[in-house]
């Protein structure tokens, strides 16, 4: 008989991330309701009432309310509440579309056949707290509003296609320990003697097996999707600032969701980029460069050096991946006017420069990010290695070195 595997604590934070959370936007929409003074008395009392009613049902159904809201047939009934809820308030006062934003985070609680039910009436509440509310929806502004509730289906879908991805990959992960204990077990009673060296390397093939899927997962998710939702939102923002010009940035912010799914389909089954697919790695950095210029208003140059050639496809990966998050990196925090890229193919190495005209930063105060991190991670995986040369008003430079190991030989 398996035993089954108690929650760890990494999935214990992450649970109760997912109930804090929703309690945290609710206490944003009221501070800035109240900081705003945008409502009159009598609205500003009913939306303090229905946050006081708000709070109350989140409490009564994360845990502390009546054994029945406990079952998995009550996440229906909560979410319905909730919803109704979220949009009772973003009606009072747009403002707490922070709150209606963490109703996202219930869809993947939802039977599988309501969820993106759920997914399409979050993203209609959010959506209309960007053109002032549901009474504000008219003949000028239901474009707009259908827009950007397009655009949140697709942000929504990504976050519930990664979430059901990640469930099913981590069942998966689970039945195979389940079984993993089970045989253990076994061997445990016809090998007593050995039962706690077998006891210690299951232990430790476990921890290293989640941990490396954790880490690779983390990486792709930072390196496809945060990316991704970061372009979307800055297409929105400038929809926003340029009305006259919305129909751009929305078709700009449509292929960017777009792009983001099949990288977010891609990452959760391990493959190349799509680029990478489709072309050689100095066609594919080259074209990548010229999407984040025409996304971010920055000038960038893109030169290959050496004679190109077909490398191991870790190789290709962790370069182009590298250059992807250096360009992140320089949209962020540089502030720069011009970017340029070097791609340099040697003897035995391929070198990778970045360098930018930014506000440059101390080198020794970037140590913890994990944009940084999570490229000499890749990098060490091909046995590369990573270096940043910066300082303030001189800008910034990042190099990337990997063995050139040809495509079909090899690690």
């Amino acid at each position: 008989m398996t035993v089954p595997l108690p929650l760890g604590g990494w999935e214990r934070r992450e649970a109760l991330m997912l109930r804090v959370i929703p309690h945290c936007a609710l206490a944003v929409s009221v501070m800035l309701l109240l900081f705003s003074r945008s409502s009159p008395l009598p609205r500003l009392l009913t939306a303090l009432g229905l946050t006081l009613v708000a709070e109350v049902w989140l409490l009564l159904m994360n845990g502390h309310g009546p054994a029945w809201t406990r079952r998995p047939s009550a996440r229906a009934v909560h979410f319905a509440v909730f919803t109704l809820l979220s949009a009772a308030l973003v009606y009072l006062n747009p403002l707490y579309g922070f709150f209606a934003w963490s109703g996202y985070l219930q869809v993947p609680a939802l039977p599988a056949r309501a969820r993106w039910a759920g997914v399409v009436a979050t993203a209609a509440i959010v959506s209309s707290t960007y053109v002032g509310g549901f009474q504000h929806i008219d003949g000028s502004t239901v474009a707009l509003f259908l827009i950007f509730t397009a655009a949140n289906v697709g942000l929504g879908g990504g976050f519930l296609f990664v979430n059901t991805m990640l469930g099913r990959q981590h069942d998966r992960q689970r039945e195979m320990l389940d079984d993993l204990a089970e045989a253990n077990a076994q061997l445990e009673a016809a090998l007593a003697e050995n039962a706690g060296l077998h006891a210690q390397l299951l232990l430790q093939a476990r921890e290293a097996g989640v941990l490396d899927e954790r880490a690779r997962m983390a990486r792709e998710i930072h390196d496809t999707l945060a990316q991704g939702f970061t372009g979307i939102i800055a297409q929105i923002e400038a929809a926003r600032q340029n009305p006259d010009q919305w129909r751009r940035f929305a078709d700009q912010a449509q292929a960017l969701a777009r792009e983001n799914l099949s990288e977010a389909r891609r990452s959760v089954a391990a493959l190349r980029p799509e680029r990478l697919e489709q072309a050689h790695l100095p066609e594919a950095i080259t074209g990548m460069s010229e999407r984040w210029s025409q996304t971010t208003g920055v000038a960038v140059g893109v030169e290959t050096t050496g004679e190109p050639r077909p490398m191991l496809a870790d190789v290709e990966v962790a370069l182009f991946r590298v250059a992807q998050e250096a360009l992140t990196n320089v949209a962020k925090h540089a502030k720069a006017t011009r970017v340029g890229l070097t791609l340099s193919y040697m003897d035995d190495v391929v070198l990778l420069d970045v360098r930018d005209d930014g506000v440059g930063f101390e080198p020794g105060d970037a140590g913890g990010g994990f944009g940084l991190s999570s490229m000499r991670q890749r990098l060490l995986r091909v046995a590369g290695n990573l270096a940043v040369e910066s300082s303030p008003g001189e800008g910034t430079a990042v190099n990337a070195s990997v063995p050139a190991l040809p495509a079909g030989g090899g690690a």
